[in-house]
């Protein structure tokens, strides 16, 4: 039987523990799109430190390229998949639809998205309208250390479903997903999984994702020390997480009922553990706002339910990346025409 050909667009901790779990299964071909880490990759291969796998030296996937390659030429074979785990910053061109676009093949492709936050689909729905997407919600640990050398300190844990999409039939989105777990997962071994439940999934990542993660950020503070001050916890986190549960709500899920307790004590309390966008913003990052906080907020103001400590905290978040912009050179600091506060 022929293997699938999945590419792999952002091949950093997570992309690259994808890539070797999917050709390691002998079901999969991996072509992974690599930039800063293609010329370390290509010259030694990469070198994995794994809880999971163990040590892995000077690995290569079947393919390495720098570009997401252009299906429509002809000179490379279409993708059965295209697994995206790249940071989602809707607000920073290009967009996540316009790096892909020259890989999908309408009826042919479809789109595996680990990354996180809620409505990620929205876009790609409206750019590729036949096409499968399919949600990844992965909880495994792995950073790029240096170029093409990756430590991985938790197992691969993902849930995996479809997103609806209105004319993708619900059966064809789901049996796409189904396989997608098979050959990722095909002895059963990784805690790899199927979960047709997709939205409360997401939603209870947002629990976390929307509260712990940026007022860190904002306060450049890690977890434990968060929880040892009950102000923290009691007037900002406490808050979000209740906003989280009413906006999800009256979207149509329900989430659990001890949702307070287990995000506020989800890190351990021995480490000095910071959040992804914390650990961005502290490096001169872009951060991942817009889908983790920007959208809760715009459900909430669509569905009608107050959230005002969410609405404070993106204003604030919006500030902070308006600086890293400004650093990068991504936007200027002047008047733009129109400004009543000129």
């Amino acid at each position: 039987m022929a293997k699938s050909r999945v590419l792999v667009v952002g091949t950093g901790g997570i992309g690259t523990m994808a890539a070797y779990a999917l050709e390691k299964g002998g079901l999969a071909e991996a072509t992974a799109v690599m930039r800063s880490n293609y010329d370390a990759a290509i010259k030694n291969g990469i070198d994995i430190d794994s809880v999971q796998w163990g040590q892995v030296k000077a690995w290569r996937p079947t393919a390495i390229t720098k570009n997401v390659p252009d299906v429509s030429k002809g000179d490379v074979a279409p993708f059965d998949y295209i697994l995206v785990t790249t940071k989602n910053i809707p607000d920073v061109p290009p967009t996540v639809a316009d790096i892909i676009s020259p890989a999908v093949t309408p009826g042919k492709t479809a789109i595996v998205l680990s990354q996180n936050g809620i409505n990620i689909e929205k876009p790609l729905i409206a750019r590729f309208p036949t096409t499968p997407v399919i949600s990844s919600v992965a909880y495994t640990g792995a950073t790029e250390t240096a170029h093409a050398k990756i430590y991985n300190d938790d197992p691969d844990c993902q849930k995996i479903g479809a997103f609806t999409s209105p004319q993708v039939p619900a059966a064809t989105a789901a049996e796409a997903a189904k396989r997608y777990v098979n050959i990722y997962n095909p002895t059963g071994t990784l805690d790899v999984l199927y979960d047709a439940d997709v939205a409360k999934v997401r939603w209870r990542k947002i629990a976390y994702n929307g509260s712990m993660n940026p007022i860190a950020s904002i306060l450049r503070m890690d977890t434990p020390r968060m929880r040892m001050s009950r102000h923290i916890i009691d007037d900002l986190i406490i808050p979000i997480i209740l906003e989280v549960r009413a906006i999800a709500e009256a979207s149509g899920v329900t989430l659990q009922s001890d949702l307070v307790d287990v995000v506020i004590h989800q890190d351990p309390s021995d480490t000095g553990f910071k959040p992804s966008m914390c650990q961005d913003l502290e490096k001169g990052n872009l951060m991942e706002i817009e889908n983790l906080v920007g959208e809760p907020v715009r459900e909430a103001e669509r569905l009608g339910v107050p959230a005002p400590t969410l609405k404070i905290v993106y204003g604030i978040l919006k500030g902070l990346q308006l600086r890293v912009k400004e650093e990068k050179g991504l936007w200027e600091a002047k008047f733009q025409s129109g400004n009543s506060y000129e």
